[in-house]
């Protein structure tokens, strides 16, 4: 929407990580059974821009499970509203940690 934009039409980066870390939250939730935190974002890359009526897909892949950690790598691709290709934009890799209902860090039950 405008209201996400600069003057040039160009989506804010931080709108777009937001979007990012919500679809990495949603695959540490999923992989641990429950409440996941962002302790960590790195290497994140923004190769092009994403203009204001652009469709923006996320896609995650997890790479490292620990104990109580996850790694998850995110790309983000755009397409044009007129158009069919996707360009991937951004990428960058969230680490998330299982947390209880106190906010303690919980482990993560192997997958067997």
């Amino acid at each position: 929407m405008p209201a996400d934009a600069n003057v040039y039409g160009d989506i804010f980066g931080g709108w777009l990580m937001s979007l990012m870390d919500s679809g990495a939250g949603l695959v540490a939730a999923r992989h641990s059974r429950g409440r996941a935190v962002t302790v960590a974002m790195d290497g994140m890359q923004f190769h092009l821009p994403v203009k204001v009526g652009d469709e923006v897909s996320v896609y995650g892949e997890l790479r490292r499970v620990g104990r109580t950690s996850m790694t998850i790598a995110i790309d983000a691709w755009r397409r044009h509203r007129h158009e069919l290709e996707e360009v991937k934009v951004t990428e960058a890799v969230f680490t998330f940690v299982a947390v209880d209902d106190a906010g303690k860090p919980r482990a993560i039950e192997q997958e067997s």
